[in-house]
């Protein structure tokens, strides 16, 4: 269900979303979107009374959140923010040639689709992150909202993961994850405007942004051959059957 929201244009529930045993996840429990910085008052008042928000999780980097500055949301006491980067945090003095050394290896993961060697690369390096975020949308006492820039990327790994847990159909969750296509040329021009991202945005052609329904398909397909699936990841990297349990009853219940 998409959310109409002044200040941000990718904005939805999960809820609805069909799972494999017949039944749907519950509304009201996971929000995802793109940044929040610009939410206007009428914003905040349908999260945080309407949606029963108390949990907002930033998946972009410090340097990103430092750049644009905090959310309206941080004014409020109530709400819980963390921030769980999915990019390698890189020193101040790398070099040109180390970040074209990441670059190639990252493409060498998964060469026929850039993005989905990108999303694999979430997962090879930062699988705390992925865990966190999921820890803090399971402890959530209200709606939990994960969100990076443009909400398509970094949140869909996350949410991915999350409905994966939650027992969604895989089909759902790939359509889920495509249907940001909606709201592309909304979301390429609010980054373009914004200094933060203006200059990535336009150093590749529009169509290279766009979320395509295989390369989430290939993804998961990758987690599952590397990684023993979903559960595998994030039994590795600490999360436990309990927490797996919060997560499912979170987002089922």
């Amino acid at each position: 269900m998409w959310l109409e929201l002044e200040g941000a244009v990718n904005a939805r529930d999960v809820g609805g979303i069909p799972t494999n045993d017949g039944a749907k996840i519950a509304p009201g429990r996971l929000l995802r979107s793109d940044n929040l910085q610009d939410l206007s008052p009428a914003d905040v008042a349908l999260l945080v009374n309407n949606m029963a928000l108390d949990t907002v999780v930033d998946l972009r980097s410090p340097l990103e959140v430092a750049a644009e500055g905090p959310t309206p949301l941080t004014r409020l006491d109530h709400i819980t923010h963390v921030n769980h980067s999915l990019l390698p945090e890189i020193g101040k003095d790398v070099t040109a040639e180390a970040l074209l050394v990441r670059r190639r290896r990252e493409e060498e993961r998964y060469p026929d689709d850039p993005a989905c060697a990108h999303y694999l690369g979430y997962v090879e390096n930062r699988p705390d992150s992925i865990v966190a975020a999921l820890r803090a949308i399971a402890r959530a006492s209200g709606t939990a909202l994960v969100h990076c820039a443009a909400g398509k990327d970094r949140t869909g790994v996350v949410v991915a993961f999350a409905l994966t847990v939650a027992g969604a159909r895989r089909e759902e969750i790939i359509r889920d994850y495509a249907a940001t296509n909606e709201r592309l040329p909304l979301i390429l021009e609010r980054l373009r405007s914004t200094p933060t991202y203006s200059g990535d945005i336009d150093s590749v052609p529009e169509d290279r942004h766009r979320p395509r329904a295989e390369t989430m398909e290939a993804f998961l397909e990758q987690v599952d051959r590397r990684y023993g699936g979903v559960e595998g990841v994030l039994g590795r990297h600490g999360f436990g059957d309990d927490e797996l349990e919060a997560l499912y009853r979170k987002l089922r219940d």
